[in-house]
């Protein structure tokens, strides 16, 4: 059992989270190196998680820390040049945060680049390691719904924001099984400017290669899942998704912020039900511990792997596609545009006012 050395970039909230879950995993990663513009926030950062070595730019750090895994948590209008860095320093591994880009030309590039380095990629896709994330999961596979028909997934949040999650949760859901083609409606003009650009609300359906029907709504319109205030920025808005999985015997479903519940063939009419919520500082362990057994090949690859999350997020664009260009939109992608698909949505949705009272 190996024991690998990790440098972080980024000092923010998300920052903390890796941290914490690397020094959770202290047996298996050491946590030497961390790296921030803010000077008064790197110095403070690295006090708290005692982290030894501090560092102003991150090919400095690289080149200086040559780390086995090379992490970070920025906006993602950083990710390219940052996996570039990753790949110059021959580190093993870069787990990241999502979305893996802001616009589906760059996941190629980053998807294509880490493929040709063989590097191992994890996204931080981490919710499915939640109590009530894993209990809906074994209901699922279990067999209990019977055969799964129809996945649908929620969130209250625009679809750069948690719906990269949920693609790949019902990827997870369906034992990953690839999507075949896509059709995807996309309004409002508000989070455009948002440091996760997306439209306001998008409706999609997702159809599958072994036959099963998802159906996602991320944004100003999606069903309020989540009890409580609603308000957004509030933690119940953030934490406002859900994943409904319909079988032939029944259904399970999950809400990020408040637990799970289940009618199955064993419950026969009874409402099955437990608690669970968003909680990323025990999420994060279980986490980063399963990169550390892929990188020691004990498991073959890791639930939040780059190829996963690279055809969520695929599939998450080609929602956009479908929308841009009236059509349907067949995966996997043949052509990528080299053009924005935001700015697109910039330049032809009408201007609305979505989230403005919510």
């Amino acid at each position: 059992m190996s024991k690998y050395k990790v440098a972080l970039v980024g000092c923010g909230k998300r920052g903390g989270y890796h941290a914490e879950g690397f020094n959770a995993n202290s047996d298996r990663f050491e946590l030497a190196a961390v790296c921030d513009v803010d000077a008064g926030k790197l110095k403070d950062f690295a006090a708290q998680y005692n982290i030894p070595k501090t560092y102003g730019d991150a090919e400095e750090m690289l080149a200086a820390e040559r780390p086995d895994v090379f992490c970070f948590a920025t906006l993602p209008g950083i990710r390219l040049p940052l996996i570039e860095l990753g790949v110059k320093y021959a580190t093993r591994a870069i787990a990241y945060e999502k979305p893996i880009a802001q616009e589906l030309s760059e996941a190629r590039k980053i998807h294509d680049l880490c493929k040709a380095s063989g590097l191992k990629v994890i996204v931080s896709h981490q919710q499915k390691y939640g109590p009530h994330w894993q209990k809906t999961k074994e209901i699922v596979d279990s067999g209990d719904i019977g055969e799964v028909q129809r996945i649908h997934a929620t969130a209250r949040s625009w679809i750069s924001q948690l719906g990269t999650h949920l693609m790949d949760y019902m990827l997870w859901f369906n034992n990953r099984s690839p999507i075949e083609w896509v059709v995807g409606q996309n309004i409002g003009t508000q989070m455009l400017g948002d440091s996760h650009p997306s439209p306001d609300f998008t409706l999609g359906a997702i159809q599958y290669a072994n036959g099963v029907r998802g159906i996602i709504e991320c944004g100003a319109h999606a069903p309020r899942m989540n009890p409580g205030d609603n308000a957004l920025l509030s933690l119940p808005f953030w934490t406002d998704s859900s994943v409904t999985v319909y079988g032939t015997h029944g259904y399970t479903q999950v809400v990020s912020g408040n637990g799970w519940r289940a009618m199955t063939k064993s419950s026969k009419g009874e409402l099955l039900s437990g608690g669970g919520h968003f909680d990323p500082s025990y999420e994060q362990k279980p986490y980063l511990k399963d990169l550390a057994d892929w990188l020691d090949g004990k498991i073959a690859t890791h639930p939040c792997d780059g190829d996963i999350s690279y055809h969520g997020f695929e599939g998450a664009m080609a929602l956009f596609l479908s929308s841009l260009e009236s059509r349907r939109v067949t995966l996997p992608l043949e052509t990528i545009p080299d053009d924005s698909l935001i700015q697109r949505f910039r330049d032809t949705l009408p201007v609305s006012e979505e989230y403005r009272g919510q």
